[in-house]
């Protein structure tokens, strides 16, 4: 009998949500995804330091940035030895609110790649679903450089990203989940089923808009907090899920249906918004509470993980 896992790979790209090789190499997903939190957890690890003093040793008069953006590439060249797809790598979350400097970044990354003979169309840049990354993400992708927009909480940062033409988004389930177990006073998990879960709800609309309108982004359920919230958007482009939840999927036998289907979706319950302007998506967002706090919450959580990497290799310096 089939494993979920094997069950969901009939419909759905599964991508390994970690830096962490071994892990990966255990799980056989087609695609992997890291970022600043993760690079810094796999670069604790003994069996990684090598990577970091060999990086640090061979660069020490260049400046810090520098340096940990070769470690972040370095971690992404590796895990390309071992999945067929795409990898992953983000953009320093500091840059979230500067459009030149993320796409000055982001041509860096790819420089990287590129002069390790590892093209482009094998690596997504991460960048933050704030207006000014959206904006990188446009210009980035007319010169090539397909861009994954994370930390997206709302349909204003999905909109905007259609409009962007950006390669793929990811909407994070889990911590939409989380705001609202911990902010809504209506909330009682156990009468909720996972179709139920706000996280949940949030893919499938941005789902059922996106094949509405035959809206060619690609969408990666991310951040989840058990295997019901995966089973529940089984049929999603791809969702990238984390080594703990990989294996419960691969341990558990059975069938899991396609629950997310383009003939599910249907045009007449949604209008098609045809432009976004600045004004109306910051207003948009910021009516979103949940949203808004999201949002600041993982830029911030993502800049304190890349600042203890800094100082990691300030220290090895």
């Amino acid at each position: 009998m089939s494993t979920y896992l094997n069950s969901i790979q009939k419909h759905t790209i599964i991508v390994a949500d970690s830096g962490d090789f071994e892990n990966i190499k255990s799980l056989k997903p087609k695609e992997a995804t890291t970022n600043p939190s993760l690079i810094l957890k796999a670069a604790q690890k003994e069996e990684y330091r090598h990577i970091l003093r060999d990086i640090v040793e061979k660069n020490k008069n260049k400046e810090v940035s520098t340096i940990s953006d070769l470690i972040t590439v370095a971690f992404g060249k590796e895990i390309l030895k071992i999945v067929p797809g795409r990898v992953s790598t983000e953009v320093d979350a500091r840059l979230s609110f500067n459009t030149i400097a993320t796409i000055e970044k982001a041509r860096l990354l790819i420089q990287l790649y590129e002069s390790s003979n590892i093209p482009r169309e094998r690596v997504l840049i991460k960048i933050a679903s704030t207006w000014e990354g959206i904006q990188a993400a446009k210009v980035l992708e007319l010169e090539g450089i397909h861009c994954n927009l994370t930390l997206l909480f709302s349909m204003a940062q999905a909109l905007a990203c259609a409009q962007a033409n950006v390669t793929l988004i990811s909407p994070f389930v889990g911590r939409i989940y989380d705001w609202h177990k911990k902010n809504d006073i209506n909330w009682k998990e156990s009468e909720r089923s996972n179709k139920n879960d706000p996280g949940v709800q949030s893919v499938t609309k941005i789902y059922n808009y996106y094949k509405s309108f035959d809206i060619k982004t690609e969408i990666m359920g991310a951040s989840f907090r058990n295997i019901g919230q995966i089973i529940s958007l089984s049929g999603c482009d791809l969702l990238t899920i984390s080594p703990d939840l990989l294996k419960q999927l691969n341990s558990q036998e059975g069938e899991v249906p396609v629950n997310l289907k383009i003939e599910n979706t249907s045009k007449e319950d949604n209008g098609y918004i045809n432009n976004l302007p600045e004004h109306e998506f910051r207003y948009m967002l910021n009516e979103d509470a949940m949203a808004s706090d999201k949002l600041s919450e993982g830029i911030r959580l993502f800049v304190l993980d890349s600042m203890k990497l800094d100082q990691i290799i300030t220290n090895m310096i």
